[in-house]
């Protein structure tokens, strides 16, 4: 199964995205406190719409809490700080692709303790990033494309248009 990780996410409506993805492709969720919003917030409601009791998700006291629960895991950490391109590396079985705040992305030492698993979307030069959910939904993607999109449907109908 794929895992998503929000390490400390500062808006609903990202959170919200991303939990629809996940809930498009049966990943599980996993959001790293403190979160810069309720979980009960409208915006995070309205931008998952009706996808939430299709969610598989487990909160986290703190990185420590995460890293010491979810220890001999398959991490790969999204970073513009990286070297690697994401969709070079090799995600395996069970991945957890791992995002930081919006503002500050994940914690330099975290990522120092992890380089060979920082992974890099490409873009251009003197620009800071990608909005959180749309990076999610390219690494989501990628991970996927490499399991040949195992267990999801390829073929839409145009019948009931």
């Amino acid at each position: 199964m794929l895992n998503i990780v929000l390490i400390e996410p500062e808006i609903p409506q990202n959170t919200g995205n991303i939990a629809r993805t996940c809930a498009a492709v049966g990943a599980s969720l996993h959001l790293v406190e403190p979160l810069g919003f309720r979980i009960d917030d409208a915006k995070l409601k309205r931008a998952g719409l009706d996808y939430w009791h299709y969610l598989d998700i487990t909160y986290y006291k703190n990185t420590n809490d995460f890293f010491d629960k979810n220890q001999n895991q398959n991490l790969y950490f999204f970073t513009t700080k990286a070297t690697k391109l994401y969709s070079n590396m090799k995600y395996g079985e069970n991945p957890y692709l791992i995002f930081g705040k919006e503002t500050a992305g994940i914690p330099e030492d975290i990522l120092k303790r992890n380089l060979d698993f920082c992974v890099r979307i490409p873009m251009r030069d003197n620009l800071r990033s990608l909005n959180l959910s749309n990076a999610v939904a390219i690494g989501v993607y990628e991970a996927l494309r490499q399991s040949n999109f195992d267990g999801l449907k390829f073929q839409g109908k145009f019948g009931d248009l």
